[in-house]
Parts: C-alpha cells; structure tokens; sequence
C-alpha cells in the first residue's frame, strides 16, 4: 500500500466538484497540497477549510506560460494529480467550434503542459506518482460527445504509454476513469445519468486508487463494465445500438 501522509502533492483542477472533495481527504490523511485552478479565491477558500497543510498556486492549463510559472511556485512534489476538464454536450450534427477546441486544450493538451513541467523532474529524482482523471466515456465513441470523450480517450492513452514507458523508473503512474459525477459540468447534461455519484465517494474511489498498486480504476465498478465490455463489441453491434439512426 503506497504512504501518502507526510507527501506533497499538487492537485490542479482542485477548486471545485472531484478536485475540491478529493483535497479534503488527501489532507485528512495527512498530505501536504499545493493546490491549482484558476480561480484564487474559490482555491483560497478552500484551502482555509482544510486540516492540513495547503498553498495555493493559479495556474490556466490553456496557456504554457501559466503552468511553467505554476510549476516553478508549486516546487518539487511528491505526486500529481491532473482533475482539470471542462465538458460540453453536443452531437457532430451540431458541431461547436469553439467548445471543441476548448475540450481538447483543457482536458488533454493542458494535461501534456502540466506534465511536461513535472514528469522529467520526477525521472531525474527517480520517485514520483502521476494520476490521471480519464472518463468511462473514453472508452469508446459515444454520441452527442463530441470533444469531451475524445479528449478523455486520448487523455487515457496519455496515461498508458506514459505507465509502459516508465515502469521501473521510480515514477508510477495511475489512471482514474469515473462514470457520471454531480457537478456543475454533469449539470448540463439534460437526460438521465445512471450510477450518478456524489464528489465525496468518487473521490474515495480515487483516494482507494492512490494508496494501491494497480495502473486503473474505473468507477461506478458495475457501470464501467458497460463501457469496458463495448470494446469486445464488433462495429456493426456497437454502432448498432450507439449510433444515430
């Protein structure tokens, strides 16, 4: 079981839904946070309400200045946590440009500059902990997502190269894949979502990912297994029952 009490670690994406309730029990459990978003007041805020120790350093994943100025105040961590995302439901039918955009350069580009400024820190000093926050909805192409599980997939792929390059290095990798989560972001979503769960238990879904030795988690455990399994399905039976009419 891996220690995270006495551990720094930097969480960016921290300030709200999964971050924020995944920042409350990493601190009760005795880790020391340098906490990232944008928004310094709602990261100020909550770091006055944790327990333990915690900075604050903004930081916008869209812009490479940003997170190497970040990196520098964040310091050399122990870990990192990557939660930042924003989501927009819209089929290609109805193609928004701009939002598109935005999907691919928060929730993976903005990964990869965050990462770039971390992971050959971590190589050099032979220890550190990366965890990834992919989806369930990247497992396969899902309709009316355009943008959101792309971007998660190939935010999933990210992780799997970077836990095949590094195995051995001292530098472990971990990927998160959470299904449906009460946020603001899941708030846009106008059907009904199944398994939908609260911050506070996906969180402990993440937190039980951390202290263990597996690569992945995907959670809802039975929701997933929908997600999973349609890998096995061929094209004509995925499309079949997933594709537009």
């Amino acid at each position: 079981m891996r220690k995270l009490s006495g551990k720094t670690y930097w969480l960016v994406g921290a300030s709200e839904g999964l971050g924020r309730a995944l920042a409350m029990k990493l601190s009760k459990a005795g880790v020391s946070l340098v906490l990232s978003a944008r928004s310094a007041d709602s990261l100020q805020a909550l770091a006055d309400s944790l327990p333990g120790p915690a900075r604050v350093v903004t930081c916008d994943v869209t812009d490479r200045a940003s997170v190497v100025v970040a990196a520098e105040q964040a310091g050399a961590v122990d870990g990192l946590v990557f939660l930042a995302g924003v989501y927009w439901p819209f089929p290609a039918t109805e193609w928004n440009a701009e939002q598109a955009e935005a999907m691919f350069d928060v929730n993976l580009t903005g990964a990869a500059r965050v990462l770039g400024q971390v992971v050959p820190a971590m190589v050099a000093r032979k220890a550190g902990h990366i965890v990834i926050t992919g989806s369930l909805s990247g497992y396969r192409g899902l309709p009316g997502s355009i943008g959101y599980s792309s971007s998660k997939a190939g935010l999933m792929h990210l992780a799997e190269s970077m836990h095949a390059d590094l195995r051995g290095s001292g530098v472990d990798v971990q990927l998160a894949n959470p299904g449906f989560i009460r946020t603001r972001l899941t708030d846009k979503n106008d059907f009904k979502m199944p398994f939908l769960m609260e911050s506070d238990a996906a969180a402990e879904e993440m937190i039980q990912l951390m202290r263990g030795p597996k690569f992945q988690r995907a959670f809802p455990r039975l929701f997933s297994l929908v997600f999973r399994g349609a890998n096995f399905l061929p094209d004509w039976a995925y499309f079949r029952v997933f594709g537009g009419k």
